[in-house]
């Protein structure tokens, strides 16, 4: 099972690596094994490209390591990927990515509003993308600082850092990665060609009326 998991994580940090969400060494991946609650992730040091599903570490969610096959370490920011397991029973799985748009609004501080209903798919119960304070990469402080801003979002800018996105399966985590970037790159390209004005946004009341639309006819199970 493990085994599978680890192939998974190798799989979806290529994918990243590939997209351009983060590049070489930069961001980190995990997987949460729902039987024994061990954590598979990526490790430090290792680009993507040359990376194999042994490399993979396993630590628990005290942050002991279980397995380390090849010797690696696991990645250093393994402790944030930890505080979003513990404070969230619902996540399975982590993406961290550098984006260049998302992060240049983590630079700033800037949370992203719903500049396009796609934000709907983050789990945005305020109808914008926050912004978890500064903490050192690495650090308690950083893990901490994540908490609060995922129990409001599934996807967290982190200042002057990058972005957070959390789901059940990577490849779910990873497609909010993708999404929050879509939608840095929007609201950026809007202010600029609005002059630095705020461009209007979906009102959070318009995002919680979604439905799937009645009008088409299903097949009856």
């Amino acid at each position: 099972m493990l085994e599978d998991l680890k192939k998974q994580v190798v799989q979806y940090a290529l994918s990243a690596d590939r997209s351009g969400l983060c590049k070489h060494r930069a961001g980190n991946f995990s997987v949460r094994d729902p039987k024994t609650g061990y954590v598979c992730i990526t490790p430090t040091g290792v680009d993507r490209e040359e990376l194999s599903y042994h490399d993979i570490c396993v630590i628990d969610l005290e942050a002991n390591v279980i397995e380390a096959e090849t010797g690696l370490r696991p990645t250093s920011e393994s402790l944030m990927h930890l505080a979003a397991y513990k404070c969230r029973s619902d996540v399975h799985a982590v993406a961290h990515t550098h984006s260049r748009f998302a992060t240049a609004f983590a630079v700033l501080h800037k949370p992203i509003p719903a500049v396009i209903y796609e934000i709907l798919g983050l789990g945005c119960k305020k109808g914008y993308i926050p912004v978890a304070d500064y903490g050192r990469p690495g650090t308690p402080e950083l893990a901490q600082s994540i908490v609060e801003p995922l129990q409001i979002s599934d996807a967290v800018l982190m200042e002057s850092h990058g972005v957070l996105a959390v789901d059940k399966e990577l490849k779910e985590a990873l497609l909010k990665a993708h999404y929050v970037e879509e939608t840095a790159e929007v609201y950026y390209r809007a202010l600029t060609i609005n002059g630095g004005e705020e461009p209007p946004v979906v009102p959070l009341e318009e995002l919680q009326k979604w439905e799937y639309p009645k009008e088409i006819k299903l097949l009856k199970k």
